[in-house]
């Protein structure tokens, strides 16, 4: 990411529900070649899963978990030049969506299931400093006349198996998606939580510009992502979108007050 593009991504603020941190943001990265794939759930079912105090957050009634393969590149911390062999490598979230436990400060954003990936060093450094649940994986992306190849088989001792293996890519131009919508609703995401094990919520806040999405076909060969998170998804098509690239920073895990 250049400083340009950075500047730009911080100077572009209009679409954020809240304004930025006023701490210094201390971590900058790419995502390139995205699916996002997303089935209804119902919220029962997130509700058993998603640990409290954290609150479940819902379209139209509805819960949604994401399965997202993507790749990352860039990947360094603030004023630490990027590293070849760090900095750039495969990654795959199952997702759903919460608000925090406090009324008074209920930030819209994201509750990751798991998040694999194929850089040992990366999955130890974000479960240290982000008590996010990475796990390690055998990835592969490769993309073919226009075509995104990606395989992913879960390596890491004493995680439940999971696989996913598909191939995709855009079937259309680049738009942005209208407030309101269910588009935005699953993308425009500008914090992330996790809980501790005395059920302590954290949250990261996250920055970058409107997700410049594309419609998209996918042919999923095999996805065992979400039942490896007890999540049956249900016999129905997934609502897909892709995008070609997102630069973003993100800030520190803060502990988020619970409401009294």
């Amino acid at each position: 990411m250049s400083n340009m593009i950075l500047r730009t991504n911080l100077a572009e603020t209009t679409h954020r529900p809240w304004p930025l941190p006023s701490q210094p943001w201390v971590m900058r990265q790419t995502w390139h070649d995205l699916l996002f794939a997303h089935w209804p759930i119902a919220v029962e079912t997130l509700r058993a899963l998603v640990p409290l105090p954290l609150e479940i957050d819902t379209f139209d009634g509805v819960g949604w978990v994401g399965v997202i393969p993507f790749r990352m590149s860039h990947v360094r911390p603030r004023y630490v030049p990027a590293l070849p062999w760090l900095s750039a490598f495969p990654e795959l979230n199952v997702r759903t969506y919460v608000r925090g436990p406090n009324p008074g400060d209920p930030k819209p954003g994201v509750y990751f299931f798991s998040l694999d990936a194929a850089n040992p060093l990366a999955v130890a450094g974000a479960r240290l400093g982000f008590r996010l649940p990475y796990y390690r994986a055998a990835m592969r992306l490769q993309e073919t006349n226009g075509t995104i190849h990606y395989s992913s088989t879960r390596t890491h001792a004493g995680a439940p198996p999971a696989q996913f293996v598909a191939r995709y890519g855009p079937t259309g131009g680049v738009y942005h998606s209208r407030d309101g919508s269910l588009e935005a609703w699953l993308t425009e995401r500008y914090c992330l939580y996790t809980v501790d094990g005395q059920q302590r919520a954290y949250r990261a806040e996250i920055q970058h510009v409107r997700w410049p999405l594309q419609p998209a076909s996918a042919v999923i060969e095999t996805n065992t992502m979400a039942a490896a998170a007890g999540i049956e998804l249900p016999a129905v098509a997934p609502l897909l979108h892709f995008a070609r690239r997102l630069d973003m920073v993100n800030w520190l895990l803060q502990p988020v007050e619970p409401h009294v």
